[in-house]
């Protein structure tokens, strides 16, 4: 039986709705699946970029803490360099003060004598030489040749040898040099600083752990004196 036009129109609407409607249904499906896909890929790079920003402030944060202690280091460092140049300006100062008052040794005309005396025997018996220049300050060069015989004798007895003294009239101790001598052997190649300065120099080196003791006290710390 054949379909009238109405008929037909009918069924084409009929079909062409069917049409529609999976197609609509078909774009939603799409358009769901590709909202789905966004948030996924949305929440994937949200994360990601989450993730650097927070390991960029970890390692700013890392650093500040590093800058922090390098910076607390070097105060605290500066610190202690100015409080060990402080108490070693006062051991200094003390020394100084010691310099100063060499030249009171000098004064007592009796006492020096000795002292010279004591001087050059020590110089001889560390060179054990025996041909020696003695080496005074101008001004001291009486008192050098009055106790030469005595210093010879007081050798021999001691070491068994005889030895030669000359004082050198030709070069003598710097003026600023506050007194003690100088011993010179095998014509100068051989040399014993006895003055006052370096007896001072020598001692001090000696007792520079005693006055820091004295003046500050025992460092609990420290496990070496010198």
């Amino acid at each position: 039986m054949a379909l009238s036009d109405a008929d037909v129109q009918k069924q084409i609407k009929h079909m062409m709705a069917f049409i529609e409607q999976e197609a609509n249904e078909k774009a939603e499906e799409i358009d769901a699946k590709a909202e789905e896909e966004f948030n996924i890929e949305k929440g994937r790079l949200v994360q990601h970029q989450r993730l650097k920003i927070m390991e960029y402030y970890d390692r700013k944060e890392k650093q500040v803490e590093l800058q922090k202690k390098i910076q607390s280091s070097n105060m605290l460092n500066q610190a202690r360099l100015k409080a060990l140049k402080v108490r070693e300006d006062h051991v200094r100062n003390v020394l100084d003060e010691a310099r100063k008052r060499l030249g009171e040794v000098t004064k007592n005309r009796d006492k020096y004598t000795q002292l010279i005396e004591k001087l050059i025997i020590q110089g001889l018996l560390q060179l054990l030489e025996p041909n020696v220049l003695i080496r005074s300050r101008e001004v001291d060069k009486d008192i050098v040749n009055a106790v030469l015989p005595n210093v010879a004798k007081a050798y021999q007895d001691v070491a068994g040898k005889e030895v030669n003294l000359k004082l050198d009239n030709d070069q003598f101790l710097p003026v600023d040099t506050t007194g003690g001598i100088e011993l010179l052997a095998q014509r100068g190649k051989i040399k014993i600083s006895n003055t006052l300065e370096a007896r001072l120099e020598l001692i001090a080196q000696q007792i520079i752990p005693d006055i820091r003791v004295a003046i500050f006290g025992r460092n609990p710390n420290r496990k070496f004196d010198d």
